[in-house]
């Protein structure tokens, strides 16, 4: 009851106040603006996106069925109350217009879900009318919200048209769907199962397939369905309009390879335990092996077309300037990856049941191998050159022409095997020109090495202040902690404070004094007693 009222995430109420003020209207304090359409207009978007939650979780509960209705009524009864609203001659053309397509919308999606499919096609027609005279009228930057919404009625409208009677729809709808990629969205599910049921009608007519002069019968319907869409998806992929939308349409086709495989998997254990007790048959590989191992195939090639796919678009890519030096490149090692992923499915391509006495297929397989080996040691030698490891790249790209020749001498043969794979003269081209620009970089850097003086081949510690007189390049300087002086300073030795010698002390003739001295050997000791008494003075 209060799943409708309270989200799971409550939002910040006065936030949402203050934002929707000022942006509807109560900036210039146009009341009317904020008051009318912006309630209505709400009142349908919240009533649609409920509706669109119901319609996820009725998958797996028919019941809120029911309630998805109602929710869809309501949000078209709210649209059509903005389209009386607009009426008003306050309310300009372009907002009539759009009120009009959205209404048209909301009645289409109700009609939809009732299975009305002529009705809805109608107000489908309606409102992608509306949008794309809209989109007319205003710049390119303007019309881009109303092409994707002509871009996303557009499978309902032919969705409509084929149950009406148009048979030419499903192709359309196929198209439409592979060139999504496989992606979500409202009709995502109905075309899924839409493309699955034509699908199986004309499966009930396949009853078998050819491979490398095999024929096998395919009992199995869900084979039967992934075969008969292989040629599809592999022609959705050749058209794709960009990487991602071609990296979408691989992931897709291998998740249904793999389920394929999955269901052949487990008829192949029953069969296995069958076949057991008959001897005459125990050595030959029966027709459900067969049809795993042609799956298995598919699965393989399909990883390895991929991983080159993105292999080629990742080497545009190092060819590119580099614009940020903030934001990480390719680098070759990445390709390295790719190439050790396209090596590794070959090597299981050749040990695939029942191809082990088809020596064509083995030769192909192995030449194969060696187109990717030799890619892959390219890029190797590339990562070499980046640190300037100029003998082991050089070592590096003679394996490669190595690997070119022996594919060209075996390639005789097998030149039919050769149409989808990367051309090995382009590769040798390559690699003689990288060659050249190796030999002559080698070189540089060694006249760099021996023309450079002593003092900068040994890493000198002296500050920057004093070899002023000395120019050599230090890219410590542009560091963090460039090296400018010495600190702390040493000690030096300071002259103390001068002593004040008397130089005029050795030119001074002091006056006698033998008068003043006591002479030796006068009177004994009647000198001394007249001496105490002073008769002697």
């Amino acid at each position: 009851m209060f799943s409708d009222v309270f989200p799971e995430r409550c939002p910040p109420v006065l936030q949402i106040i203050k934002d929707s003020q000022q942006q509807h209207g109560l900036r210039h304090g146009d009341y009317q603006r904020y008051r009318y359409l912006l309630l209505v207009v709400m009142e349908a978007e919240r009533a649609w996106s409920y509706a669109m939650q119901l319609k996820q979780e009725a998958n797996t509960e028919p019941r809120k069925r029911f309630h998805l209705m109602a929710r869809l009524r309501k949000a078209a009864k709210h649209g059509e109350q903005l389209e009386r609203l607009c009426e008003s001659p306050r309310v300009d053309a372009k907002t009539k217009l759009e009120a009009q397509a959205y209404t048209a919308y909301l009645t289409g999606m109700v009609q939809f879900e009732l299975q009305e499919w002529k009705a809805a096609m109608e107000a489908f027609n309606k409102c992608k009318t509306i949008y794309e005279k809209l989109a007319s009228a205003f710049t390119e930057e303007q019309a881009v919200l109303y092409h994707q919404r002509v871009e996303e009625i557009s499978p309902n409208i032919r969705y409509c048209a084929y149950n009406i009677g148009d048979q030419n729809a499903i192709n359309d709808l196929m198209q439409m769907r592979l060139s999504a990629g496989g992606g979500g969205g409202m009709m995502a599910e109905k075309l899924e199962a839409l493309i699955t049921q034509t699908r199986a009608k004309q499966a009930a007519t396949m009853s078998e397939v050819e491979w490398r002069g095999r024929t096998v019968p395919v009992k199995i319907d869900k084979a039967r369905i992934f075969l008969l869409g292989l040629a599809d998806n592999e022609a959705a992929i050749v058209q794709a309009a960009n990487e991602e939308t071609k990296e979408r349409l691989y992931e897709t086709l291998l998740a249904d390879c793999r389920d394929t495989i999955q269901a052949v998997r487990e008829e192949l254990r029953t069969d296995v335990k069958q076949r057991a007790g008959d001897s005459a048959e125990s050595g030959k590989v029966s027709n459900l092996q067969y049809l795993h191992s042609y799956l298995t195939y598919i699965k393989l090639w399909t990883v390895v077309r991929r991983n080159e796919s993105m292999a080629h678009a990742l080497q545009a890519k190092l060819k590119e300037p580099q614009t940020d030096e903030n934001k990480r490149g390719p680098r070759p090692q990445d390709l390295i990856r790719l190439y050790d992923i396209i090596l590794q499915s070959l090597a299981e391509l050749s040990t695939l049941q029942g191809l082990e006495e088809d020596h064509t297929f083995q030769k192909e397989v192995a030449l194969k191998t060696l187109i990717y080996k030799a890619y892959r040691c390219f890029f190797i030698a590339q990562s070499y050159v980046l640190v300037k490891k100029w003998s082991e790249a050089l070592v590096l790209y003679e394996r490669v022409l190595k690997y070119a020749r022996e594919v060209q001498s075996k390639a005789k043969n097998l030149n039919n095997s050769l149409k989808d794979l990367p051309d090995v003269q382009e590769l040798i081209a390559e690699v003689n020109a990288e060659k050249y620009s190796l030999q002559a970089a080698a070189i540089l850097d060694k006249e760099d090495v021996a023309e450079a003086p002593v003092q900068q081949q040994v890493k000198d510690t002296t500050p920057l202040s004093e070899r002023l007189d000395t120019f050599r390049l230090d890219p410590s300087l542009l560091g963090k902690q460039p090296n400018l002086v010495q600190f702390p300073p040493d000690f030096q030795p300071i002259p103390c404070k001068p002593l004040f010698f008397d130089l005029a002390l050795n030119h001074v003739a002091f006056p006698p004094l033998d008068d003043k001295v006591e002479q030796k050997g006068k009177g004994g000791l009647t000198g001394y007693i007249k001496g105490i008494f002073g008769f002697g003075s």
